[in-house]
C-alpha cells in the first residue's frame, strides 16, 4: 500500500509463491484459508479503490472542457459567440464545439490498445484532453486490472478452491463461484468509484461528440474484454452504456427545442452571406456521422494476450500444481454486434425498448435508431429555420433565394470537406439545385423580362392549340409591332444585361465555385430563352421573314460572348 508500490509486482513475485501453502490451508484448515480469501479481498479492495481514486483526481488537472451549457446548442444565441470586448461574433467560436478534428482518433487508440495518459507527462507538455480520452484512460487501467486480476485469482486461489470443494465435497460451481466473488468483491468499491465520476460528469456534460464517442468507446471495451474471455465487466459496462444513452437523448432534444425556438433576432439578425447556424449545424451533423461511421476495422489482438500467456508461464515456475483451465465465470454474453455506419447505429449492446426504458419509442427499436431519427429531424428543422430566417429578415423573393443558396453551399461545402455521403448530403444537394434554379428565373427576370413572358405565353398558348398550330392562325394572333420592338430592345441591351448578371452573382456569393456554376446556368438558360424567341419567328414567319430580322443576334454571337465570363460553357 505505499506510494508508487506495482501491486502486479507483488502479487508475481510475493504471493504467488504462496500459492501451495493456500492448497495446504485449505485442506487443513478451511477456516483459515477463509480468513486469508478475505483478508486478500478486503486489501485489494481498499488499495484499487484508492488507486483508481487518485488516478481520476489527477486526470481530472488535465481535462479541457470543450461545450458549455452556453454554447452547446446549434441555434445558440450570438451573444454566447462574442468576444468579450467586441460586438462582433468570433469566427473560431462559430464550430469549435461540433469540430471534431482529431478527437475520433480515440477509437483508434481503444482498437489498438495504447496505453492509458501519463498525467505527470501531459503536464509537464501542459497538455489538455477532451473527456472522452479522460474516459478511455480510465477504462483502459480498469479492463488491465480486472485482466490481471482475473489471471492472478486463477493461480493463487484455483487449487486451494479445489482442495476447499473437496474438503466440503462440495456441488462442481463452488471452485468458479468462489474465484467470481473474489473478483467481484474485490472491485466492487472501484466500479462503484467509476459509476460516481462518470454520473457526476454527465449531471453537467453538454457534449455530444464526447458523449458518442465514450459509448463507442463502451462497445469496444465490451468487445475485447469478450475476446480475452472475462466477463465481470459486463453489467458495468452495460450500466455504463445506460447512463450515456438517456443524456445523448437529453441533448439531442435540447437542439432540436433549440432550433425549433429560434428567430432572427435572437440569432443576430440575417444578411446574405452564410448565417453561422449553417456552419455549425453542418460541423455538428458530419462529426455525428463520421463517428458512427468510425473504425470499421476488426478486432485486433490484445496486447494482454501475450502479457496473459507470460503470466501463465511465470506462473507455472513457481506453483507446483497450475491449472489446465481457465476461469469460465461470468454474467450475460455479450450479443453479436456489427460495425456501425453513416446510415446504421451500432446499436446491438444497447438495452432493447421497454415501458421502463426512456429510450423507448414505436418507431424506433434501438437508442442508436432515435439517434438516426433525431439527426434527421434536425435537418427538416434546419431547413426550416432557414427558411423562416430568410422570410423574417429580407423582402425581396431574389435576396431570400440568395441566403439561402449561401446557407445551402456552406453546409455542402462542409459536408465535402469531412467526405459526408449519403441522404443528408443528397438532401441538401437537392435544395440546393432547386434554390439555383429559382434564382437563375429571378436574375433572368431583371432585365430580359418582357422576352422571357411572351416566351412563355406563346408557347403556352401554341402548345394548347395542338401540333401544327404554328402556321398562319398562329401568326394571326402574334403582334408584328410586339415581336419586333423585342427583337430591338434585346440587340440594344443583351450585352449589358450579361454584364449586370456576372456583376451581381460575383456580389451575391462569396463561394467562387458556386458562383460560377450558377452564372453558368443563368448564362445557359438565357441562351435557351433567346433560341426559344428565335424558333418562334422562324415558325410564325416561315415563308416571308419580317425585314427586322436581320437584327436578330445569332446564338453564336451570345454563346461566344458568354464564354467571356463562362469559360467552362
Amino acid at each position: 500500500r505505499r506510494p508508487k508500490t506495482n501491486v502486479r509486482m507483488i502479487q508475481i513475485n510475493s504471493l504467488l509463491k504462496y500459492a501451495p501453502l493456500n492448497e495446504f490451508l485449505a485442506h487443513g484448515a478451511p477456516d483459515v484459508y477463509m480468513e486469508v480469501r478475505d483478508a486478500y479481498v478486503e486489501s485489494m479492495s481498499k488499495t484499487l479503490h484508492a488507486l483508481f481514486r487518485t488516478y481520476q483526481a489527477q486526470l481530472s488537472r488535465v481535462d479541457s472542457q470543450i461545450a458549455t451549457r452556453h454554447d452547446f446548442l446549434i441555434a445558440v444565441e450570438d451573444a454566447a459567440l462574442r468576444d468579450v470586448f467586441s460586438t462582433k461574433v468570433n469566427l473560431n467560436k462559430r464550430g469549435d464545439t461540433f469540430f471534431l478534428g482529431e478527437r475520433s482518433t480515440v477509437l483508434d487508440l481503444v482498437q489498438n490498445h495504447a496505453r492509458p495518459i501519463l498525467v505527470h507527462v501531459a503536464l509537464a507538455r501542459g497538455e489538455r484532453y477532451p473527456y472522452e480520452m479522460i474516459f478511455r484512460s480510465v477504462m483502459t487501467h480498469l479492463m488491465d486490472s480486472v485482466t490481471n486480476e482475473h489471471v492472478f485469482t486463477h493461480h493463487f486461489f484455483s487449487a486451494g478452491n479445489k482442495a476447499a470443494a473437496a474438503a466440503a465435497d462440495a456441488d462442481s460451481n463452488h471452485e468458479k463461484l468462489t474465484l467470481a466473488s473474489i473478483r467481484t468483491e474485490s472491485f466492487a468499491r472501484t466500479l462503484s468509484l467509476v459509476l460516481e465520476q462518470l454520473e457526476n460528469y454527465l449531471f453537467n456534460c453538454y457534449d455530444c461528440l464526447a458523449l458518442l464517442l465514450m459509448i463507442k468507446i463502451t462497445h469496444a471495451n465490451r468487445r475485447i474484454m469478450k475476446s480475452r474471455k472475462i466477463f465481470i465487466l459486463d453489467d458495468f459496462l452495460s450500466r455504463i452504456t445506460m447512463l450515456l444513452w438517456p443524456r445523448l437523448k437529453m441533448v439531442m432534444d435540447a437542439q432540436l427545442r433549440s432550433i425549433r425556438s429560434a428567430n432572427a433576432k435572437r440569432l443576430g439578425g440575417v444578411e446574405l452571406h452564410a448565417h453561422y447556424i449553417s456552419r455549425r449545424y453542418a460541423e455538428f451533423t458530419s462529426s455525428i456521422l463520421l463517428i458512427l461511421n468510425k473504425g470499421r476495422r476488426k478486432m485486433q489482438p490484445s496486447r494482454h494476450a501475450h502479457h496473459q500467456h507470460s503470466a501463465k508461464k511465470a506462473t507455472r515456475s513457481r506453483s507446483s500444481k497450475p491449472s489446465a483451465s481457465e476461469d469460465k465465470d461470468h454474467m450475460d454474453q455479450d450479443s453479436t454486434s456489427k460495425q456501425p455506419s453513416v446510415k446504421s447505429t451500432d446499436t446491438s449492446n444497447t438495452a432493447p425498448p421497454s415501458p421502463s426504458n426512456p429510450l423507448s419509442t414505436k418507431k424506433s427499436n434501438s437508442a442508436g435508431d432515435m439517434l438516426m431519427n433525431d439527426l434527421s429531424l434536425i435537418l427538416d428543422e434546419t431547413v426550416q429555420l432557414l427558411e423562416r430566417l430568410a422570410d423574417e429578415s429580407l423582402k425581396s423573393n431574389k435576396r431570400k433565394i440568395v441566403f439561402l443558396i449561401n446557407n445551402l453551399d456552406q453546409i455542402i461545402t462542409i459536408f465535402q470537406e469531412r467526405r459526408i455521403v449519403g441522404r443528408e448530403m443528397n438532401r441538401f444537394v437537392e435544395l440546393l439545385m432547386q434554390q439555383r434554379e429559382l434564382f437563375v428565373e429571378e436574375e433572368l427576370l431583371q432585365n430580359y423580362s418582357k422576352i422571357i413572358a411572351f416566351v412563355q405565353q406563346t408557347e403556352s398558348h401554341i402548345s394548347r392549340q395542338g401540333p401544327g398550330s404554328a402556321g398562319s392562325h398562329t401568326r394571326m394572333e402574334l403582334n408584328e409591332a410586339v415581336v419586333e420592338n423585342l427583337v430591338l430592345d434585346f440587340k440594344l441591351t443583351w450585352k449589358k444585361g450579361i454584364e449586370d448578371i456576372n456583376r451581381n452573382v460575383l456580389s451575391y456569393f462569396s463561394n467562387f465555385r458556386n458562383g460560377m456554376e450558377i452564372l453558368k446556368q443563368s448564362l445557359t438558360q438565357l441562351l435557351l430563352y433567346y433560341t426559344r424567341f428565335q424558333d418562334i419567328i422562324r415558325k410564325t414567319w416561315r415563308s416571308k421573314p419580317p425585314a427586322w430580322c436581320k437584327d436578330l443576334i445569332s446564338t453564336t454571337v451570345i454563346l461566344g460572348e458568354i464564354k467571356k465570363y463562362a469559360l467552362s460553357i
